[in-house]
């Protein structure tokens, strides 16, 4: 089944282990029984001290411990992560003005596909969830924030980007984008902020200090307690840390500073409008392929409706797999049976495709059956399947394949672009008024705190 949309998880992005997601969780609950007191007012909304609390415990285990040690270094980390809060309650505020919500089914699919990843059914990851003394309810809601962030980001961003055949040209013929597949760098980040209200002197004084602290990472300096300590951007909680990036999905500004270093170099302090940005390659691992494999496979899809349960779905499913393993046509019971519109009258045949184009179910469960082997019944977020592989092949890349790819890294790209562009806006047109300082617990009050992207 094709995959239309891209959903990130945050919360499963950081954390993939089922120990390591109930943990964080039960933070938060032991967390709440001891501290009740409200850290941030943001609009309508308020941020609780027992969010803060479990948000830094989080970021706890990546510091040094020397750096937990610190308490200059926690309370700066702690101001990080308290923007971060703000920040995900106005997008909420702005997902509820928009009518954004997620249903229950789509939470549990998506915590069902979690499961499976860890090689577990539902009910075995809720028992599990369990034994280590969490709720998985509060798990289920922390997993609906982040993708309802994740669809709020979605709809608003992906109006204000626009991609023409001029851009894909340049990309295509950019020395980075390298055919296919680019390497991909992992890059660390930290901004100094200069605001439009500043002198020049103010202004060199912050350049100074750009120099100052590429003079220390150079040295050895720990470039993530740096971060925490001196970014202003939005991943300075993380250290400012960027993730694994393509060459094509770095930001242009950092794209011609970075792309072609060694790992471990930091370049030189560089301003924009933002402020002043320090970079350092972390790491680069090649990525590069002249060739996609593909698969040709068909399938029979039932999905489970208000008369017909999931089980008595697997069961239907299980009946046609038994009776082409008698004998029976599959293309003629796909035909007569699947409930796939696009693949129905075709016999089910998906013809020769890339694994990334597909559910992930169904892409685990096709690259583990064999040429001309049926697969055993698996669900997917559509419904229940089987499915039969017809052959694979490696084929080169043609243009038109390289042309969607590189579209959609420029969409990619774009999107990133615009969405710091729109979380600045929505952060500067917030009313936000901190109740207490977190960095020293005295008490503190201001709105409209400049963001850093």
């Amino acid at each position: 089944m094709t995959r239309n949309t891209t959903m990130t998880l945050r919360l499963f992005g950081h954390w993939t282990s089922v120990a390591a997601i109930a943990g964080l969780v039960a933070i938060s609950s032991g967390a709440a029984e001891t501290v009740d007191s409200i850290v941030a007012v943001v609009n309508d909304d308020i941020v609780l001290a027992s969010e803060l609390e479990e948000r830094t415990a989080e970021v706890m285990p990546r510091l040094s411990e020397s750096d937990r040690n610190d308490p200059q270094l926690i309370g700066t980390l702690r101001s990080q992560v308290l923007e971060q809060l703000i920040l995900e309650s106005i997008q909420l505020q702005e997902a509820e003005l928009r009518g954004i919500e997620v249903d229950d089914e789509t939470l549990t699919r998506a915590v069902t596909e979690f499961a499976r990843g860890n090689n577990m059914t539902l009910e075995e990851f809720i028992a599990d969830v369990a034994a280590q003394g969490t709720s998985y309810r509060a798990l289920r809601e922390r997993v609906r924030r982040d993708i309802t962030i994740e669809r709020v980001q979605r709809a608003v961003v992906n109006r204000r980007v626009y991609i023409s055949e001029r851009d894909i040209d340049e990309l295509l013929a950019s020395p980075f984008f390298k055919e296919w597949i680019s390497d991909e760098y992992r890059l660390g980040h930290i901004l100094l902020e200069v605001t439009p209200d500043m002198s020049s002197a103010e202004v060199e004084g912050v350049r100074d200090k750009a120099n100052g602290l590429v003079a220390e990472l150079r040295e050895g300096a720990d470039f993530a307690a740096m971060a925490i300590e001196h970014s202003a951007a939005s991943t300075a909680a993380d250290g400012g840390d960027l993730k694994w990036r393509k060459e094509s999905r770095i930001p242009g500004r950092f794209a011609e500073k970075v792309v072609g270093l060694e790992i471990g170099t930091v370049v030189e302090p560089f301003q924009d409008p933002s402020g002043f940005h320090i970079v350092k390659v972390i790491d680069i691992r090649g990525a590069s392929q002249q060739r996609a494999e593909q698969t040709h496979v068909r399938h029979i899809l039932l999905s489970p409706t208000a008369i017909r349960s999931d089980e008595q779905t697997r069961a239907a499913i299980e009946e046609l797999r038994r009776r082409i393993v008698a004998g029976e046509d599959f293309g003629e019971l796909a035909k007569e049976h699947s409930e796939d519109p696009g693949t129905r009258l075709a016999g089910g045949d998906l013809d020769w495709t890339t694994p990334e184009d597909l559910d992930p179910a169904f892409q685990r469960m096709m690259n583990l059956t064999a040429v001309n082997e049926i697969s055993q019944p698996f669900q997917s977020s559509f419904g229940w399947h089987i499915l039969e592989v017809l052959g694979r092949r490696q084929e080169d890349i043609s243009d038109e394949a390289r042309r969607n790819y590189a579209a959609q890294e420029l969409l990619q790209r774009r999107f990133d672009e615009r969405l710091q562009e729109w979380l600045t806006e929505i952060r500067d047109e917030a009313f936000i008024e901190r109740r207490t300082s977190v960095a020293e617990g005295g008490a503190e009050s201001r709105a409209n705190t400049p963001f850093g992207g």
